[in-house]
């Protein structure tokens, strides 16, 4: 990992990812790119006038202003930190961002539990998370230890999640963490029989790692939901992070269907990374 880019709006909840991302770019000699993005009107910007260019040249003064006294902060000393200040027309910008810089990480800070749906609806985390081609990594408070030792890697064990799945692998592997793989099982029409469970996790082995050596460190958890599954799975085992697959720009994965994926983002106090499918 050589580059984690972390989008900053001056709130506590971005110091949180801002906090996240220097520790993890100390553990592995990473650069920070700290990203702020700035959104001015088209006019604003294109205009001849030399009024209003001299307003999009104040504007554009003052927050870099305000950028740089947000990173004067005692934490960030001794990492290689690059401030960026870009305008933007919709905020799925920070995935050129990053992959014009060649980053590996996207860090965002979510509000979590306080009854609004933060990390999803109507907020800038969804579109960063639904248009990113790298992992994003979603904390709602000071992350204590970014050493990620067990990792929950929630899926329903589908084809078409391999891809995340090997994404996830290769990072974590990297990190030293304990990946558990997860299965949910539910009491309705998505129930499945234990040996129809274990004809599929086969499968997904097979054909994503070539043997079935991981076999061990996947569990079943039966619960009322994919949301209550994850979650309760994730208490008991003590896990520091919690991985879901994602389709990009199509959504959550159908194994989150409808609100399930935002829900386990938004309720989970750990912190939450997502893997394109």
């Amino acid at each position: 990992m050589k580059k984690i880019i972390v989008p900053i709006d001056f709130s506590k909840h971005s110091e949180y990812a801002l906090k996240t991302a220097v520790k993890l770019a100390k553990l592995n000699n990473a650069e920070v790119l700290a990203l702020h993005m700035l959104e001015m009107s088209d006019v604003l910007l294109t205009k001849t006038d030399t009024e209003q260019q001299q307003k999009a040249v104040y504007f554009l003064k003052l927050a870099e202003q305000k950028f740089n006294s947000f990173l004067d902060k005692e934490y960030l000393k001794g990492v290689n930190v690059t401030p960026i200040v870009k305008h933007y027309k919709v905020f799925s910008e920070v995935n050129d961002v990053a992959n014009i810089n060649n980053a590996d990480l996207i860090v965002m800070g979510s509000h979590g539990t306080g009854g609004v749906k933060d990390f999803f609806v109507g907020s800038n985390t969804e579109k960063v998370v639904r248009n990113a081609d790298i992992p994003v990594l979603v904390v709602k408070n000071d992350v204590v230890n970014t050493n990620f030792e067990t990792v929950v890697f929630a899926t329903d064990f589908d084809e078409e999640c391999i891809n995340a799945y090997l994404n996830a692998t290769k990072l974590f592997d990297k990190f030293g963490s304990s990946l558990k793989l997860l299965y949910v099982n539910q009491p309705n029409e998505l129930f499945r029989s234990s040996v129809e469970i274990e004809k599929r996790i086969a499968n997904f082995l097979q054909k994503a790692d070539g043997n079935l050596n991981k076999l061990n460190d996947v569990a079943y958890q039966a619960d009322y939901s994919v949301e209550q599954g994850v979650l309760n799975y994730s208490n008991k085992i003590g896990a520091d992070l919690i991985a879901i697959p994602t389709h990009g720009r199509k959504g959550v994965s159908h194994f989150f269907s409808g609100s399930i994926g935002e829900d386990i983002a938004n309720h989970a106090s750990l912190p939450v990374i997502t893997f394109k499918i």
